[in-house]
């Protein structure tokens, strides 16, 4: 199965370019109140997204995408290979570790997804179909916003409205960057309440789970996401799926943006 896509992606680079949809990009956006972020000027320059926008968008999905970095550093940016569209592509950027603690970058993360939820309707969007994803630590804060309810709760958001949940070589036990403000060592496998793991259910929305080669992936990555599909199955979940893409390290995210479209298009056409 994984050297379908692996053949795939050699034989369709040009497919994939010529598919690029032209759009508008909105940048810079706060997602948090003025009335929360007036006093930390931190928060006002991480706390922001942009969005990219098809040309004659109505009701069309959105994928909202969380970078990498370990929780520590990076950027946010719009995946090219997404600018097809056929998708609203949100970016959001988030504080960091050290400046700030868990669950501060978790809590970040839900406050995008609830602007999000807020106004993509404005957008040319539909609220139904919200695809949260992201890569390595951004992974990490898609599943925790999508698994834990509490994040969303906040405002007053059943975090099974979304369309589905799509980690990209994402942690599912405790990150590294938690643990290491625990003073816990990166090889110390933890769950706790800040490890997707310890939310798996059976009611959540529909999962993608993609990770790069056992053998080349950071740590026990694959192993991690292998137990979360398990768990998700054990406790009744009817919609989760797991790809390994052979041959490929942590950075597999040339092979693994088709079937992110893929499960998007599938879990969001039924919303129509």
């Amino acid at each position: 199965m994984m050297n379908y896509f692996k053949m795939f992606i050699l034989l369709c680079p040009l497919a994939i370019s010529m598919a690029m949809g032209q759009g508008t990009l909105k940048s810079n956006i706060a997602y948090y109140p003025e009335s929360i972020s007036a006093q930390d000027s931190y928060m006002q320059e991480r706390c922001v997204l942009d969005v990219y926008v098809p040309d004659n968008a109505k009701g069309l999905p959105t994928l909202l995408w969380f970078h990498g970095g370990g929780l520590e550093g990076g950027n946010k940016s719009i995946p090219s290979t997404l600018k097809t569209g056929k998708f609203i592509v949100v970016a959001a950027n988030y504080r960091f570790s050290p400046k700030v603690r868990h669950p501060a970058y978790i809590e970040d993360a839900a406050a995008a997804t609830a602007w999000v939820f807020n106004h993509i309707g404005d957008m040319g969007g539909d609220a139904n179909k919200i695809i949260i994803t992201g890569h390595s630590a951004g992974g990490y804060l898609a599943s925790m916003v999508g698994l834990d309810k509490s994040y969303l709760a906040k405002y007053n958001i059943d975090a099974n409205r979304l369309a589905g949940i799509a980690p990209l070589s994402g942690h599912c036990i405790t990150h590294m960057t938690v643990r290491k403000e625990l003073g816990i060592g990166q090889k110390q496998p933890t769950i706790d309440k800040y490890a997707p793991l310890f939310h798996a259910r059976g009611d959540a929305p529909p999962m993608l789970l993609i990770t790069g080669d056992r053998e080349m992936e950071m740590l026990g990555r694959y192993e991690e996401n292998a137990l979360m599909m398990r768990m998700m199955k054990l406790n009744g979940h009817q919609d989760v799926t797991l790809y390994e893409m052979d041959g490929y390290g942590h950075s597999m995210l040339v092979p693994a943006y088709l079937p992110l479209m893929g499960f998007a298009n599938r879990v969001t056409s039924s919303k129509n």
